[in-house]
């Protein structure tokens, strides 16, 4: 379990909480009608603008926020194809490499790919097309959750409009402008709060997820090339500490 995606949301709900219970005004926020707006138009607006096949991985990628799939640490790789530059020298390319492989799909593929013998051209080619795929899919989700974090506070300014209409409409009955003013408010907060609460902290979280694991298989690519190549153990740790040196420059 993610702490920090834990410790994030409790503390930003709990200022918000907190300031709504020193007014007085936590319990008026409660509006199912304003909820049913706001939540069931961005279900609505979602289901037209992505296919299914996409809405319905929401769910578990979703999950990954509070529960990141286990990830080994770039120097863990680094030190791993050491390892291997060092049986390699020593026994040749054979089977025997997949013995130091963690199991990693990806990891497997690609030291797969270089004890049957492909070149290098080939090998980078493979493993970087499916290095773009991975980013392809998991931005596609990342996307759906950014676009319902657009999609939120648009209807609850739509629910706003709506409940200024039925002030209006009630000008003389004073009851109704209450009810009618309820939903103008709480649509704009449940839409604002869910967007910087939920919608857009799950995009964000998920794009970093995908980032580190992109960047992951970028550096087995690379140590898989290096192998290839028949670089010694010392040449192929400087290769990817330095490749992971520059991406890392890169950012700032």
């Amino acid at each position: 379990m993610d702490l920090m995606t834990i410790a994030g949301f409790v503390l930003g709900v709990g200022a918000v909480w907190y300031v709504l219970a020193s007014g007085g005004i936590l319990g008026l926020l409660y509006n199912i009608n304003a909820a049913v707006l706001v939540f069931g138009g961005v279900i609505g607006a979602t289901l037209i603008t992505y296919p299914w096949r996409l809405i319905k991985r929401l769910p578990k990628c979703a999950s990954l926020v509070l529960f990141p799939p286990r990830m080994p640490e770039y120097g863990e790789i680094i030190e791993t194809f050491e390892n291997i530059a060092k049986k390699a020298r020593k026994d040749g390319i054979s089977q025997s490499l997949l013995e130091g492989v963690p199991p990693d799909t990806f990891f497997v593929r690609a030291i797969s790919l270089l004890i049957d013998g492909f070149d290098v051209n080939f090998i980078r080619e493979t493993l970087h097309n499916e290095i773009i795929g991975f980013k392809k899919r998991h931005t596609q989700i990342s996307d759906i959750f950014k676009s319902m974090g657009a999609y939120a506070p648009i209807f609850g300014l739509l629910g706003t409009l709506i409940g200024v209409v039925q002030v209006l409409r009630n000008l003389s009955d004073p009851a109704s402008m209450g009810h009618s003013m309820a939903i103008a408010i709480t649509t704009t907060f449940y839409g604002i709060f869910s967007t910087n609460f939920i919608f857009l902290p799950v995009a964000g979280k998920l794009s970093v997820l995908t980032d580190k694991e992109a960047l992951i298989k970028q550096l087995i690519l690379e140590g898989t090339i290096s192998l290839q190549k028949g670089e010694i153990p010392s040449v192929v740790k400087k290769r990817l500490q330095s490749f992971l040196a520059d991406y890392e420059k890169n950012l700032k």
